[in-house]
């Protein structure tokens, strides 16, 4: 207890609580929030299929990371001053959509909600940058923990609670003006958050803050297998989740109400736990041995879904197989993003964690996804989640190979 408190307590990990939240407001804004009004509003399906390309910025946002790591405005230092400004103008831009209707002024509010997209991905590459730059290496994973459970918490006041608020209380524009208002509450949070102990110097030029985060990332020993590990590390994991909602309707044969009671709000809560637990672990066990542990117990929680999809349907046992499965899952991914904040260094780390945190979407999104539903109808339920257990062990062998540079990382700040 007295080393979760004093890993949770420090100056240094608690600001971040309130900067994951401000970093996870805006998603669902331009994303499933806005969808619901457009669609209440009456807009036409393919105009709402559009809007799904709003949120582009958050995958393109690596193009404009050195930018981000060479200038700063001048102001409460090299990260705070971006995260400071973008929550501002964030603040500013989303109360103005409330301004406009989807049925009257579409494109205005689409185009408002590109721009918001764009300084969300800004302030995401910023906060990332700060959080590697401001955390002591036994922090990591309490500050990834803590950012997890800020940017969940954002999602939900701007996702489930927005939707309420609009239908029952406010209308939707005053719902966008009260997320607005939200936001720029949470610069006060980047005004009293700490500056690193270590102070880095900028990039001299813009040229090299491009170049030389890949040039420095790859003079490193084992750089492309630690490259290959970013990718492999959680690809189980996003296997056995992208259809899991499909597999507990009609694999499993759950009804909607008990998916969406168990699967969405239980299965939340226990990623939350889960990483806030890896966070305190982690400050015990290292990065190495968080690593392989949270790892080898993601990959065999999927075991869970193979005993449902042999078993007749039971609410308890999805409650079980779904709060181990999110509970192993946010294990894993508080050592992770430790492991993706060991890996930057702080001269480039906006550039640095941009790159390696699109590199580890890499496999969900262009693995997982598409070759998720030809396994299923080619092997069936059960044997597909006995093979995400598979799928998650070259990941491990691979780490175990990598075991000197990922202990070498432990003795950098």
């Amino acid at each position: 207890m007295a080393s979760f408190i004093n890993v949770y307590g420090s100056p240094r990990v608690i600001p971040l609580l309130v900067l994951g939240f401000a970093s996870g407001l805006p998603l669902a804004l331009t994303g499933g929030t806005l969808q619901a009004w457009a669609t209440l509003s009456g807009v036409s399906l393919q105009n709402i299929g559009f809007l799904t390309l709003i949120g582009t910025a958050y995958t393109l946002k690596f193009l404009w990371a050195p930018l981000v790591d060479r200038y700063a405005p001048p102001m409460l230092g090299r990260r705070r001053s971006w995260i400071f400004v973008t929550q501002i103008l964030l603040g500013a831009v989303i109360a103005s959509m409330g301004f406009y209707s989807p049925s009257d002024n579409l494109m205005i509010l689409a185009l408002l909600a590109v721009l918001v997209a764009f300084l969300s991905a800004t302030q995401d590459i910023a906060f990332d940058a700060y959080s590697t730059d401001v955390l002591r290496k036994e922090e990591r994973a309490a500050g990834a923990a803590v950012k997890v459970l800020g940017y969940r918490l954002a999602m939900i006041v701007s996702g489930g609670l927005a939707l309420v608020l609009a239908d029952q209380w406010l209308g939707w524009g005053n719902t966008y003006f009260a997320m607005g208002a939200l936001m720029a509450l949470c610069a006060l949070a980047t005004l009293l958050a700490p500056e690193p102990e270590v102070i880095a110097r900028a990039p001299r030029t813009l040229a090299i803050a491009v170049v030389e985060p890949m040039l420095e990332f790859f003079k490193r020993p084992g750089a492309l297998s630690i490259l290959l590990l970013i990718v492999l590390y959680k690809l189980g994991d996003a296997f056995a989740g992208a259809l899991s909602t499909t597999f507990l309707l009609r694999g499993a044969g759950f009804t909607g109400t008990e998916v969406g009671a168990v699967n969405k709000a239980f299965g939340l809560a226990a990623t939350i736990v889960g990483a806030l637990a890896g966070g305190a672990l982690m400050a015990r066990l290292g990065l190495y041995r968080s690593l392989m542990l949270f790892g080898l117990l993601q990959a065999l929680s999927n075991f869970g879904y193979w005993v449902l999809a042999v078993t007749p349907p039971h609410i308890y046992s999805m409650a079980l197989v779904v709060g181990v499965e999110n509970l192993c899952g946010g294990l894993g991914t508080a050592a992770f993003v430790a492991l993706l904040m060991a890996l930057c260094k702080q001269e480039f780390s906006a550039t640095q964690f941009a790159l390696l945190s699109a590199l580890s979407a890499v496999g969900r999104t262009y693995l997982a996804g598409p070759l998720t539903p030809p396994l299923v109808e080619s092997i069936g339920w059960p044997g597909f989640f006995v093979i995400t257990v598979l799928i998650g062990l070259p990941g491990l062998i691979l780490l175990r190979m990598r075991r000197v540079e990922i202990d070498g990382l432990e003795a950098v700040r």
